[in-house]
């Protein structure tokens, strides 16, 4: 019976994660350009982005670009490339923290955050920037819904989560990201210190030592990276590498750690 239980909740974390996933390519596609630049409202062929919340939520697909409008009827595809690898992902990290966490009320926490995770990540790769706007109110949202948690029955016992702790340990990490960046700002951009506020958060919720455990098990993946690509001639002096993708890797892995310690 319990077995059953676990199976069906990972199957619908996966699922969930699936289709929040498919919403990702497009808002990665808008959110990818230089600081400077305005968010994307047209498709590469230029016909204007549409739909549900100001063309936010949707699938990557052009309905012009589709139906052939901009070319004589001839059917031209996706313009702006779906992704299955994003859906992927997105499902596989949430079937994974739904297995680790178990029915605990703090994965409704975890799944909301997942594709705003991958959007972020994938965001910083294309273009080596965190948007404000979505780190910032992700970092409030993270707050709040786990104060929500925490007044929710079972929550607090042994291997509970802590919101006071939760809210210190976003504080704690933010400002040692600031920290690195003022004494580094060339080597850590400020969206990383902004993206550190949310991870902090989350991290927090099991405790100081599974914030530290996974805030370390970015540095590490990051400069495993980093040294890689030293020893293949692939990077030069000062180039900046997107470090968004492995902090949250890092925190990732410390949730799915923490869940499965305290399951």
């Amino acid at each position: 019976m319990v077995g059953d239980v676990y199976a069906t909740l990972i199957a619908a974390a996966a699922l969930w994660g699936a289709a929040a996933g498919l919403l990702v390519p497009r808002a990665a596609y808008r959110l990818a350009v230089a600081p400077e630049e305005a968010w994307r409202a047209r498709c590469p062929a230029g016909h204007p982005i549409t739909g549900p919340a100001a063309g936010w939520l949707g699938t990557p697909r052009c309905a012009p670009c589709d139906s052939g409008a901009h070319n004589g009827g001839e059917p031209d595809g996706a313009p702006y490339a779906p992704s299955r690898l994003l859906p992927a992902v997105t499902a596989l990290a949430c079937a994974a923290l739904a297995a680790a966490t178990g029915p605990r009320p703090e994965l409704a926490v975890w799944l909301l955050l997942v594709p705003f995770a991958v959007l972020l990540a994938r965001v910083d790769l294309a273009v080596r920037r965190l948007p404000d706007v979505l780190t910032l109110p992700l970092a409030a949202a993270t707050a709040a819904l786990l104060g929500f948690v925490a007044l929710l029955p079972g929550d607090g016992g042994p291997g509970g989560g802590s919101w006071p702790t939760s809210l210190l340990g976003g504080l704690a990490l933010g400002a040692c990201y600031f920290v690195l960046f003022l004494v580094n700002p060339k080597g850590l951009g400020f969206g990383d210190v902004k993206l550190a506020l949310v991870l902090g958060v989350a991290l927090g919720w099991y405790g100081w030592g599974v914030l530290f455990a996974g805030a370390f098990a970015g540095f590490l993946l990051g400069s495993v990276y980093g040294s890689a690509l030293m020893l293949r001639h692939r990077t030069t002096r000062g180039l900046t590498l997107p470090f968004g993708p492995f902090m949250i890797a890092g925190a990732f892995l410390g949730l799915l750690a923490a869940g499965l310690a305290t399951g």
